[in-house]
């Protein structure tokens, strides 16, 4: 039974007869008192919320059933339903509990879907299955490992690719986040339709809407032809948002919108457009901290993290290191016509001790540069010693300022610096040092006011 506690009787009605059509029992509740005595007779599966019974529209009214809801009901999902200009409002509800909220007026497909997925996620969970029996149901062909930490993952990834609802992937860079969220898509009911990435970070915010959205033809100087933006190349499919964590605040507000409304309009053009996409998202920030300190919207990270999905750093998986390993070796000797192309056992468990800040990026590069130099086909520890990255860890270890004594900001200020000075100012080559794109190295160098030459 699905619960719609509403005081306008036309949106009452609207609401009933939609979910009835999608096979749904209906009850109704137009406030409080009316919700109370319906929750006495009979629990509902899900409840449609409005924030607002009387004249006064601060929303208090639905706070605090809401709170009331969730202190008898913990398991019962509740979506609430707000009007735009009351967003910091559902916020607050989110914060007390609620599992999604929808502005009016609403897009009847969003928010069957939206109510389907909370259904769906508020369903018990099975036993932790194995390595084995995840494959046995889902498509994870390209993520390697068995380690409990992943396995966790895995199990999440597969019991929420089949719903629509927004997935945040958060972990190191180089951990595999791209991976996931391409086996978000290839388990959904979109695999036939497209996945279109996106690196946030290597846009501009001048350039923005045009990527995004896509610009008719005189939108701006250089604007030739129009051009088809990557949410409408998304359609119906699902679109990867990765370095979200590196949005400026003016872009972070055109987004939200676009994934509030489902709806956009390139950039000259005053028509708008209805898009159908799955958003995935993913950051190596902590976007908590970014909203303490007001560089995040907290809107929009309720509106892209209905499920968080971390990822272990490879340290924290070490016994997987020597199947990636070989998964990487197997995969190389094919591509290198190298058939005996294997790795020693004493080589095996060395890999396990190795560090590794880069994760499995840097692994995969340790491995290929072995493979590419060394002599024989059976890879020992001194290969992979020869093309590990100079400098051995305790080193690296002791030259980093103790705790306390400089932020991440003041660090990650003096190492693009240093890579300027090293580099000779050579922007393409600082990057590729740092491993981030140009973009994201142009948009970093003006915040810090470093300069830079612009023909680089």
């Amino acid at each position: 039974m699905l619960l719609i506690i509403d005081d306008d009787i036309a949106i009452q009605t609207s609401l009933s007869l939609l979910f009835r059509k999608e096979g749904f029992t209906v009850r109704l509740a137009d406030g409080p008192f009316e919700t109370v005595e319906v929750l006495k007779e009979e629990t509902p599966e899900l409840i449609l919320l409005d924030m607002n019974f009387s004249v006064d529209t601060s929303g208090n009214d639905g706070l605090r059933l809401l709170r009331r809801i969730r202190e008898n009901l913990p398991e019962v999902p509740v979506i609430l339903i707000t009007g735009w200009g009351s967003i910091d409002l559902a916020v607050e509800g989110m914060k007390a509990g609620a599992k999604d909220f929808i502005t009016k007026p609403w897009q009847n497909d969003y928010l069957v879907q939206s109510v389907r997925t909370a259904l769906n996620l508020a369903r018990p969970d099975a036993a932790s299955p194995d390595r084995q029996k995840l494959d046995q149901q889902f498509r994870f062909d390209n993520i390697v490992g068995e380690d409990p930490n992943l396995l966790a993952v895995l199990k999440t990834i597969g019991r929420v690719a089949d719903t629509d609802a927004p997935v945040l992937i958060t972990g190191e860079s180089g951990t595999g986040k791209e991976l996931i969220a391409e086996a978000i898509h290839q388990n959904s009911k979109r695999k036939k339709q497209p996945f279109v990435k996106v690196n946030l970070g290597g846009i501009s915010s001048t350039l923005f809407e045009s990527e995004l959205f896509g610009h008719v033809r005189g939108a701006f100087t250089d604007a030739r032809i129009d051009r088809v933006g990557r949410f409408e190349l998304a359609n119906k499919g699902s679109i990867f948002l990765d370095e979200i964590g590196d949005l400026d605040p003016a872009s972070q507000v055109k987004l939200l919108r676009v994934l509030q409304d489902r709806t956009f309009e390139p950039l000259g053009s005053s028509k708008s457009r209805t898009v159908d996409v799955r958003v995935i998202c993913a950051t190596n920030r902590d976007l908590d901290e970014m909203v303490a300190k007001g560089l995040f919207r907290e809107d929009l990270l309720y509106r892209i993290n209905l499920i968080t999905v971390r990822l272990p750093a490879l340290r924290q998986r070490a016994d997987d290191i020597p199947r990636l390993a070989a998964f990487f070796v197997n995969n190389l000797k094919i591509l290198y016509g190298r058939p005996s192309l294997h790795i020693s056992k004493e080589a095996m468990k060395w890999l396990k001790t190795l560090p590794l800040p880069g994760n499995i990026r840097q692994l995969k590069n340790v491995v290929e540069r072995t493979v590419l130099l060394a002599p024989s086909d059976t890879l020992s520890i001194s290969d992979f010693e020869q093309n590990l990255t100079p400098g051995p860890q305790s080193h690296t270890l002791s030259a980093m300022p103790q705790v306390g004594t400089m932020t991440l900001e003041e660090m990650e200020y003096r190492m693009i610096q240093q890579a300027m000075t090293f580099h000779s100012n050579r922007v393409a080559k600082v990057a590729r040092a740092l491993g981030i794109t140009r973009f994201a190295l142009y948009r970093r160098l003006e915040k810090f006011g470093i300069p830079y030459s612009a023909d680089e």
